[in-house]
C-alpha cells in the first residue's frame, strides 16, 4: 500500500459512533471498522446496537454498545469513560445522533423545537465535550451537520436548521478551542438527502421526487456509502491539517 493510503488507515484507533443502532449510523461503523477501528456504539435504542456490534466484529475489530441519550450528559460521559474502560483510549468521535421535525412554525409546540435542538445541538456539545476529556493529541471529532444548516428546501424544519446551523458554528469554535492546546481536530459534514431511516417518509410522500432531486445536479439521492469516504479522511491522518470546516457531501445541491 502506498504511503498517501496508508494515512487513511484507522489501525489502533477507538471511535466512538453516536445513532449507531440505524441508518447512516450503522454506515459509519462498518466504514471505520472496515478501515481498521475498534468501534464504541451508543443510541437509546440499545437493543439494535446488537446488529451493529455484529457488523463491526464481521469486519474482524472490536466493538461496545452501550445505551446512550445524547442529551443527558451524564450519559456521554458514560460512553467515553466506557471507551475508556474497555480500549484504554479514545481517538475519533463521530457525533451523528439526530432528530428531525417538520411541523409549520406556527402549530409548532415549543416541546417539540426544544427536543430537536436538545439532541442535535446539546447533544452533539455533550458527547464532544465529554470525549475531549479523555481524548488524547491527534484526536479526531467529526460533527454530522446538515445542508439544511446552510440553505433550505421548501419545507418547514425550523428547529432542525436551526440545530444544524448551530452544530456549524459550534464545530468552529470547538476546532478553536481544542485544536491548537490539545491537538484535536473538529470538523463536520454537511450531507445532504440520503436514503435513510430518517428520510423514508418524505420519500414515500414524494417530497424528494417534487423538492430535494430536481435541486441536485446528479439528480438523485445519495447513498449512505458515498458519505464514507468523507468520514474516513476526516477521522484520518489523511486531514492532520485540516480542522474548523463543514465539509458539504450533497450531490451539488449547495450550487442551487
Amino acid at each position: 500500500m502506498s504511503a498517501v493510503l496508508d494515512l487513511f488507515r484507522l489501525d489502533g484507533k477507538v471511535a466512538v459512533v453516536t445513532g449507531a443502532s440505524s441508518g447512516l449510523g450503522v454506515s459509519f461503523a462498518g466504514a471505520l471498522a472496515d478501515a481498521g477501528a475498534d468501534v464504541v456504539l451508543a443510541a437509546r435504542r440499545v437493543e439494535k446496537l446488537e446488529e451493529t456490534k455484529k457488523l463491526v466484529e464481521s469486519k474482524g475489530r472490536r466493538a461496545l454498545a452501550v445505551a446512550c441519550d445524547v442529551a443527558d450528559p451524564e450519559a456521554c460521559a458514560a460512553v467515553a469513560a466506557g471507551a475508556i474502560e474497555t480500549f484504554g483510549h479514545l481517538d475519533i468521535l463521530v457525533n451523528n445522533a439526530g432528530i428531525s421535525d417538520a411541523t409549520p412554525a406556527t402549530r409548532q409546540a415549543t416541546e417539540e423545537f426544544d427536543a430537536v435542538v436538545k439532541t442535535n445541538l446539546n447533544g452533539t456539545y455533550y458527547m464532544a465535550q465529554a470525549c475531549a476529556r479523555v481524548m488524547k493529541n491527534g484526536g479526531s471529532i467529526i460533527n454530522i451537520a446538515s445542508i439544511l444548516g446552510i440553505t433550505s428546501v421548501l419545507m418547514p424544519q425550523a428547529g432542525y436548521s436551526a440545530s444544524k446551523s448551530g452544530v456549524i458554528g459550534l464545530t468552529r469554535d470547538l476546532a478553536q478551542q481544542w485544536s491548537g492546546r490539545k491537538g484535536i481536530r473538529v470538523n463536520a459534514i454537511a450531507p445532504g438527502y440520503f436514503a435513510s431511516e430518517m428520510t423514508t417518509e418524505l420519500i414515500e410522500g414524494g417530497y424528494m421526487d417534487n423538492f430535494v432531486i430536481p435541486r441536485t445536479l446528479f439528480g438523485r439521492l445519495g447513498n449512505e456509502g458515498e458519505l464514507n469516504p468523507a468520514l474516513i479522511f476526516l477521522a484520518s491522518d489523511a486531514s492532520s491539517y485540516v480542522t474548523g470546516i463543514t465539509l458539504p457531501v450533497d450531490g451539488g445541491m449547495l450550487t442551487n
